[in-house]
């Protein structure tokens, strides 16, 4: 249900927002909307369903950890 309402909204939302751009052929920022619009979607769907989205945080910890253990070991 939750779905179907998420779908229902991107619907109405490419309604209002996509036929002035096409109309002012702006496309790179069609590209760009449709792509932040899938995105959007997408994470919107998988939180919807209960799926464990990674968070951010951990990449980066995950990425500046073994540089923050060496520091610290220069630095003892």
């Amino acid at each position: 249900m939750a779905v179907a309402g998420i779908l229902l909204i991107v619907a109405v939302i490419i309604a209002i927002d996509v036929p002035p751009l096409l109309r002012k052929k702006f496309k790179k920022e069609l590209w760009i909307f449709s792509i932040l619009l899938l995105f959007g979607t997408v994470l919107s769907i998988a939180q919807a369903l209960n799926i464990k989205i990674p968070n951010p945080i951990d990449w980066i910890t995950a990425i500046y950890k073994p540089l923050s253990d060496m520091l610290e070991k220069l630095l003892k």
